[in-house]
């Protein structure tokens, strides 16, 4: 039998404002280790030096982590032209730089090719997996990575600011998987100029935005305390992108055996996803069929 965990059973959401010099999986630990929590996890990486919203899910709400990932997130970032760097951000190496400098209506002409469904090229200092190995491990050991372009949903890409000729300041709404380095990166290419990211900073992601996180130190002052638990989100949260179906107490208990359980009728077509509720809480995520959830994660009470 594998060693049961410590912790308190408790589920829900809590909202982080990332501080720069963090990683995202530091952040988690904290929390964990601050609500002295049996599982944790969160919902989207944030670059170590990026700040912002990092939500972290507790107990059951782990399971609801794939529908934060997939939802919307903003960004706002400045882009520091002139110069490339081989992390596409200001902790690497300058690679190239360009004495030449876009004028505002440059760069808003520019950003135009970037919006809609595009493809875009990670970073080679990333995390993604060449071969079952991270991109960044093989980078740093001065190995070529090639890395595939994937696709990205980019909604919003506006320019915010421009504080000096060096210097500019975007807003970005994206889907899945996006890089703002390589934004940055690519950006810099397309107006003759190169460009790396300086500062990141992530201001919503699906439901959760950065005005509501608590920083490190204010979890740090509550640590071992339940005075956490208040700000605490319930796992439903992570649940705002799909219907809701309302369920009888006989259908949630076949939906908490993995059964297909009835709901009540509503507007949901056949063939798609909702979750299943009683008295307002989460008994499963699943497919609507003619009357009834088939589950694929099931809630505990």
């Amino acid at each position: 039998m594998g060693r049961k965990r410590k912790g308190r059973d408790i589920s829900g959401w809590l909202v982080v404002d990332k501080p720069a010099g963090m990683t995202s999986t530091a952040v988690v630990n904290k929390v964990r280790w601050a609500m002295d929590a049996k599982k944790a996890g969160h919902a989207g990486t944030l670059d170590p030096e990026a700040t912002g919203v990092l939500a972290v899910a507790l107990g059951e709400a782990t399971k609801t982590v794939p529908y934060i990932t997939d939802a919307l997130k903003a960004y706002t970032f400045t882009v520091r032209l002139g110069q490339a760097t081989n992390t596409d951000d200001a902790e690497g190496e300058v690679i190239s730089s360009s004495d030449a400098r876009p004028s505002d209506e440059d760069i808003k002409q520019a950003l135009t090719p970037f919006l809609g469904d595009i493809m875009q090229v990670p970073p080679k200092f990333s995390a993604v997996k060449i071969d079952g190995q991270r991109a960044y491990k093989l980078a740093r050991d001065g190995e070529d990575v090639e890395l595939t372009a994937r696709p990205l949903w980019v909604e919003e890409l506006i320019l915010v600011d421009r504080p000096d000729e060096d210097h500019v300041v975007l807003e970005m709404t994206c889907g899945k998987g996006g890089y703002v380095r390589s934004i940055a990166r690519d950006l810099g290419e397309a107006l003759g100029c190169h460009g790396h990211v300086k500062e990141l900073r992530r201001i919503w992601s699906g439901p959760f935005e950065a005005e509501d996180g608590l920083t490190i130190e204010q979890i740090d002052d509550m640590a071992k305390t339940t005075a956490l638990d208040a700000y605490l989100h319930p796992l439903e949260t992570g649940l705002s992108d799909l219907p809701e179906l309302k369920c009888t107490p006989e259908g949630a208990t076949r939906l908490r055996n993995g059964n297909p359980g009835m709901v009540m009728a509503s507007d949901v077509e056949y063939g798609d996803e909702a979750w299943a509720s009683l008295d307002g809480k989460a008994v499963a995520v699943g497919i609507y069929k003619s009357g009834e959830l088939h589950p694929s994660r099931v809630f505990v009470a």
